[in-house]
């Protein structure tokens, strides 16, 4: 694969934004328990969901961006700017830990309703404040809904060395992640939540879909395409597809679940997500794979006012990310405590949809400001060092 080539090929692809977006406002919609709009979300349709899209969108993303960095500047200059991007998750993470436990415990205090704590996975703030802080600074929180962040932060922390790896021989960085991926999976290896259980998302198995996310941004998704491009191969993603949707019912329905044969049932009910079983992934590259044939690069639709909110809520995932997290919690008491109608949970899912577009447009139209000032504060310092005249004097 020419990295380079690749580089340059995906280095706008604005689908990217687009299925990212897409991604955040289903993540927003499943985090609202008890929420029938969720049923439209990607889960409902197959074994991957709305997370497998996220990770990897996320590696695709961060291969695009640094790995320009590394050939042209080195790749100590390369690693400091991946972990500094590491140490903006890890801050956006501890923020929102902090304040997500906060206005939980409060909400518990002050409707006398401590089964909340429980059901976020916060009751051990209350009994061991001192050791569940120190444990969440360490990764090792098992708040609900926090635990896709907390994955990102330690994917992005460990890729300046699957990049280094990933420009020089890109398949055997895909086959060490691969043999890693077994390993977990085989030997059980996760990480430990405070102050009992595993991560939600086992990084061990998740690194997979990151570490193929990258390949695929350095070259991988042509040899995807091109391999995958005959009709035997589409047939039998159709298949497959039909036969994840008639899985997830089952598992959804329990009384369609129950006319399928034992050992069927078993292999794929419940659906093993922690360990990102070998099914979703296959899932996942079959839908990213039609996906990419209904929307090519140059479609018209992509640049239409209709589908600029889900690209702006793409471009800036991680704000809207977090502000989805307590949208989500806020929806959540919003039924709790009111009618909890299905009409209800429409307003308050289009609700929260509408404010995550809004934080996304404040925040490009923030960054949008701040660059126009830097280029007139850098104008006057470059016309001193060559002795020309500043454009702005007189």
């Amino acid at each position: 694969m020419n990295a380079n080539a690749a580089l340059v090929r995906h280095a706008r692809d604005t689908r990217l934004y687009l299925f990212l977006g897409l991604a955040n406002w289903f993540i927003f919609l499943n985090h609202i328990p008890n929420n029938m709009v969720s049923w439209i979300t990607s889960r409902s349709f197959g074994f991957s969901g709305a997370s497998d899209v996220f990770v990897f969108i996320t590696g695709y993303l961060a291969a695009l961006a640094y790995a320009p960095i590394l050939l042209e500047r080195g790749t100590i200059v390369g690693a400091t700017r991946v972990l500094r991007r590491a140490w903006h998750l890890y801050a956006a993470f501890i923020v929102l830990f902090a304040i997500y436990a906060v206005s939980i415990g409060d909400v518990a205090t002050r409707y006398a309703a401590p089964d909340i704590l429980y059901q976020f996975n916060i009751a051990s703030l209350l009994e061991e404040p001192v050791r569940t802080v120190t444990h969440g600074l360490l990764l090792q929180s098992k708040a609900l809904n926090l635990d896709l962040l907390q994955l990102a932060v330690v994917l992005m922390a460990s890729f300046p060395a699957v990049l280094w790896l990933m420009l020089r021989a890109p398949n055997t960085m895909l086959a060490i992640s691969a043999a890693l991926y077994i390993a977990a999976r085989q030997f059980e290896w996760t990480l430990s939540t405070f102050p009992d259980g595993s991560w939600s998302f086992n990084p061990f198995c998740w690194q997979l879909l990151f570490v193929l996310g990258a390949w695929c941004a350095l070259g991988g998704a042509s040899l995807l395409v091109r391999r995958f491009k005959g009709r035997v191969w589409a047939s039998f993603g159709l298949a497959f597809l039909v036969f994840a949707l008639a899985m997830t019912m089952a598992g959804r329905f329990p009384s369609l679940g129950e006319t399928l044969p034992g050992w069927l049932h078993d292999a794929f009910i419940p659906d093993d997500k922690a360990n990102l079983p070998p099914y979703r992934i296959l899932h996942f590259v079959i839908v990213a794979l039609f996906a990419t044939r209904l929307v090519p690069k140059n479609w018209r639709g992509l640049v239409s006012p209709i589908l600029r909110p889900l690209i702006v809520c793409g471009e800036q995932s991680l704000p809207v990310f977090c502000v989805g997290v307590f949208l989500s919690l806020a929806g959540y008491f919003v039924l709790v405590t009111g009618s909890g109608t299905l009409a209800q949970q429409i307003m308050v899912s289009l609700s929260g949809i509408v404010i995550m577009t809004l934080a996304a447009n404040y925040v490009s139209w923030s960054k949008r400001q701040d660059r126009p000032q830097e280029r007139q504060q850098d104008r006057p310092s470059l016309a001193a060092m060559d002795g020309r005249p500043s454009l702005r004097a007189g």
